[in-house]
């Protein structure tokens, strides 16, 4: 079926979805341009109303279904951005929508998905438990299962996206899509590839989950439990869209943890956008990746807006951290009154703010007499932390970065 998906069933999809999802942004960001030595545009997915591209493809597909599929219903399995996507547009078309999701599924996502009219089953402690309850009762209640990425219908709504950037900058040197299934580069492949043949599809996993790579390329890349980018956390490849990848994607790039925080807390920063862990994947693998991209006109899309605020605000302080805007001294000081004090001020001056003070006597291998003091302190960059400890140092105190 997956050599099967052409041009034209996206320009179809195309024609259905008018009206009923967004054309999103697609532009230049001048900074990020300058950053990674490449012209960058963004397609910014995330602006959708359920802040994610899913909902293309599932409309795609639900806009298709007979009579008869319309009045029995859908069943979807997702833990994410799929389920929403469907539970959305089900309830605009009126139709009955069941959601199997697993039980650790984040409350959050699951009240989301409720809030759009959907039946949520909590079923299993995997995906793939979640998977087959929900084959199980379609098969049980004649519902139409809606699969999240391996079903021409669903890449077809996906391959939209690929449209709409070429639409809006139709000399594009390179495409960089995060994958997870394969649904959304298989869709945007089939488009570029017909519009333009000389157009580069670059596909980007985190290293935790390399299963298409592992595919594709033959590798044997370990596998693991959990990433920041759980949208494209997916265990086993679509079939339909690998047969899609082969033929057409020109390659396919790692990236790290730290790669996509990065990219996730840049998007923040200076684009003001806020995206999940593989709506970051792209940028992630041109900061990963930049003498690949260097000089070239290069599209991403920014997949996905679904982020934990838990998980994005530790993003944030990691980063602050990295760039030195956080950081953590011990000071080492005899143990007089006035001490704390003293280095308190000292800090000050040195122009610091401190966020944290713990104050150490027992758990120290010093003289009994002195005293280690730890502080967190917010600063301007790695360059002011070492001016804030030099002003320590002065004042006739032990200052070093833990």
């Amino acid at each position: 079926m997956a050599p099967m998906l052409t041009l034209p069933d996206i320009q179809a999809a195309a024609a259905r979805l008018q009206g009923q999802v967004l054309d999103t942004p697609c532009v230049e960001s001048r900074t990020l341009s300058q950053i990674v030595g490449a012209q960058v545009f963004l397609k910014f997915e995330n602006l959708q109303f359920t802040a994610s591209f899913k909902e293309r493809g599932a409309c795609n597909k639900l806009a298709q279904l007979s009579e008869e599929e319309r009045r029995r219903g859908v069943v979807a399995m997702s833990a994410g951005n799929h389920a929403q996507g469907v539970a959305y547009h089900a309830q605009r078309l009126g139709l009955v929508a069941v959601i199997v999701m697993p039980r650790f599924t984040p409350g959050v996502k699951v009240e989301r998905t409720r809030g759009f009219g959907a039946q949520v089953v909590l079923h299993g402690d995997t995906l793939e438990e979640a998977r087959a309850h929900a084959y199980a009762l379609a098969e049980e209640r004649g519902l139409t299962f809606v699969h999240p990425y391996d079903d021409e219908a669903v890449a077809a709504g996906q391959g939209t996206v690929g449209l709409e950037m070429l639409q809006a900058v139709p000399d594009l040197d390179s495409l960089v899509i995060a994958v997870g299934g394969g649904g959304l580069i298989a869709g945007i492949a089939t488009a570029a590839k017909a519009l333009r043949p000389d157009i580069e599809v670059v596909g980007v996993q985190t290293s935790r989950f390399p299963a298409m790579v592992n595919a594709v390329k033959g590798t044997h890349h370990p596998q693991g439990t959990s990433t920041i980018a759980e949208g494209i956390a997916v265990g086993t490849p679509g079939q339909t869209t690998r047969a899609v990848i082969e033929r057409l994607v020109d390659d396919l790039l790692l990236v790290d943890e730290g790669d996509i925080e990065q990219a996730v807390l840049m998007l923040l920063e200076i684009e003001k956008t806020l995206v999940e862990g593989a709506g970051a994947a792209g940028l992630a693998a041109l900061l990963r990746h930049p003498e690949r991209f260097r000089g070239k006109r290069v599209g991403l899309v920014l997949c996905g807006g679904n982020i934990d605020p838990l998980l994005l605000a530790a993003i944030i302080e990691r980063g602050m951290v990295r760039s030195g805007r956080l950081a953590r001294i011990k000071v080492s000081a005899r143990d007089v009154p006035g001490v704390l004090a003293r280095i308190t001020a000292t800090v000050a001056e040195a122009g610091a703010n401190i966020e944290e003070v713990h104050h150490q006597r027992a758990f120290t291998m010093l003289a009994a007499q002195n005293v280690e003091i730890e502080l967190v302190l917010q600063t301007r960059g790695q360059e002011h932390v070492q001016q804030v400890l030099e002003h320590l140092r002065a004042a006739a105190m032990q200052a070093d970065l833990m």
